[in-house]
């Protein structure tokens, strides 16, 4: 090779296989790697002097909710920022499409909390993927086992029909023909949390038939999360489809102290052939709709339904009997509602930031009574954080050279529409977080595994060939950073921050995105379609 269009030059190369660092040189052409070597004699239209840098894969963000952002910031600033150039979208059952005919209306109320500023229209999942603007960032498209739910039979709390069934696995079919990646699915929340495990195994047999994988925010993440656990296991077991269970954790102060045990079970499905991965973020709080914390029954895909369910006396009774009984839907026990902070709130932002605590305090009612208020003032879209996670089990989990990252975050930047209200810092600091924080800070692991599990390893999971790893051949998506320098800013108080660190340097297919830590305004990201 004589001629190259980028040659990144004296950088220290971890490559995304979890071997140790060197020192080589990295030849692009045509948006590709084509040579790695140490001083490569190569004329380039463009040299990037990496000497005391880390020249690294693009990092995978296995896990997010962008799809719900990016129409609106296709730049994805708090992705490229990060490094991170791979996004999964449609997480948790969780999809912007399909809309069925006069059903968008239904589909915008539903995710009212997670995109209250998107707009929804009747569409296929074809017609979606198709419609999907260009972005700074790859995306792989997954479908949502709830919209498929909600589009057939709305929030009904039963099984199914065979008739229903089969409306939704020719939606789903609809969508993987489309190119879905594969499905995902929500258990934690209405209407995945009405399926049996019949139902999404039976869907779970087509994803695999189609050459998909299956994605799972889990049944229940506290009390009975080993259990859900065994639940994915076994749809593995049954369908052959690869299962991805999405930010594990264990939740509630009841749960505390298990990650080894959760670890064991993954690894011992892996043992007796179930192809199984999962991934995480590094933080205890977590972020979901108010709503979810309350008892599943007091869902409605009708709006004015649900308000009236929040109101009334002899229901806030009865949700005060079962949390104090079993803490809150999916997240368990927590020490009070001081754990319970406000972040996104579409129609009342000026309390963005603040707990129930402090707002119940503030109101002279209790914490409940706050959420069911609160609630009913925001037309149930409000988004909280929801302390409710032990830091021992996150390092226990990070330790893991098998648990890949997610950010489980939207983009978002600090201007503009995707600028409101306090979003989760993982938004904009989870990939700096594990290389600043948990390896050169704390040395819970090596630079080379830290890369390797938000790069090689969700490449792995995901099915990739030609990305996560710099090889010749594979597409040139390569971040660029200082690794004394890169380091999360965001915090809870104030999480729309960019990460530290002027020297980062961020391609996508081979396009310069991020020079010197400033976005060039490049949309090179690819629509990455199941083949």
């Amino acid at each position: 090779m004589s001629r190259c269009d980028i040659l990144i030059s004296g950088g220290l190369l971890v490559d995304g296989t979890g071997d140790a660092a060197r020192e080589a040189d990295v030849a692009i052409l045509d948006g590709r790697i084509a040579a790695i070597g140490p001083k490569l004699a190569v004329d380039a239209t463009r040299t990037i002097d990496a000497r005391n840098q880390v020249v690294a894969p693009g990092f995978i963000d296995i896990k997010t909710h962008s799809d719900w952002t990016l129409p609106l910031n296709p730049k994805a600033e708090s992705k490229i920022h990060q490094g991170v150039t791979t996004e999964v979208i449609g997480h948790c059952g969780y999809s912007c499409a399909p809309a069925l005919p006069g059903k968008a209306g239904i589909l915008k109320d539903y995710l009212s909390p997670s995109a209250p500023w998107l707009t929804f229209i009747d569409q296929s999942f074809h017609d979606y993927l198709n419609s999907f603007p260009t972005t700074s960032t790859n995306i792989v498209p997954l479908v949502g086992h709830n919209t498929l739910r909600l589009m057939t039979m709305g929030l009904a709390n039963r099984a199914c029909s065979n008739d229903e069934l089969e409306q939704m696995a020719s939606l789903l079919e609809e969508a993987l023909d489309a190119g879905a990646q594969g499905m995902s699915t929500g258990l934690f929340t209405p209407p995945g949390a009405f399926s049996k495990p019949e139902e999404t195994i039976a869907l779970a047999k087509i994803v695999k038939r189609k050459g998909g994988r299956y994605f799972t925010h889990l049944r229940d993440e506290a009390n009975d999360v080993f259990s859900a656990l065994d639940e994915a296991i076994d749809l593995g077991a049954q369908s052959g489809v690869h299962v991805q269970v999405v930010h594990m954790k264990l939740s509630g102060l009841d749960n505390w102290g298990k990650a080894d045990a959760m670890l064991a079970r993954v690894a011992m499905a892996r043992e007796h052939g179930v192809a199984i991965d999962c991934d995480q973020y590094p933080y205890t709080a977590a972020s979901n709709p108010l709503k979810n914390l309350l008892p599943r029954w007091v869902q409605s895909d009708k709006l004015d339904e649900m308000m009236a369910r929040l109101a009334d006396p002899a229901n806030r009774a009865r949700m005060r009997v079962e949390i104090d009984e079993h803490g809150l839907n999916n997240f368990g026990r927590i020490k009070d509602w001081e754990a319970i902070r406000i972040s996104v709130s579409p129609n009342q932002s000026q309390f963005a930031g603040r707990t129930i605590a402090d707002l119940a305090k503030e109101r002279g009612i209790d914490g409940l009574d706050c959420v069911c208020d609160y609630l009913i003032a925001d037309k149930c879209a409000t988004r909280v954080l929801v302390d409710s996670i032990s830091e021992d089990d996150i390092q226990t989990m990070i330790k893991s050279a098998h648990v890949c990252v997610g950010s489980d975050g939207n983009c978002v930047a600090p201007y503009g529409i995707t600028g409101q209200g306090k979003p989760h810092p993982r938004f904009y600091g989870t990939f700096p977080r594990i290389i600043g924080h948990y390896s050169r800070d704390l040395g819970l692991i090596d630079l080379p595994l830290a890369i390797h599990k938000m790069t090689g390893a969700s490449a792995h999971a995901l099915g990739f060939t030609d990305r996560g790893w710099l090889k010749p051949g594979c597409a040139a998506d390569v971040t660029i950073f200082d690794p004394a320098e890169f380091a999360e800013l965001a915090t809870y108080e104030k999480p729309h921050q960019y990460p530290a660190g002027a020297s980062t340097m961020v391609l996508v297919n081979g396009t310069v995105t991020l020079d010197h830590a400033e976005h060039t305004g490049a949309l090179a990201g690819h629509l990455l379609k199941r083949a």
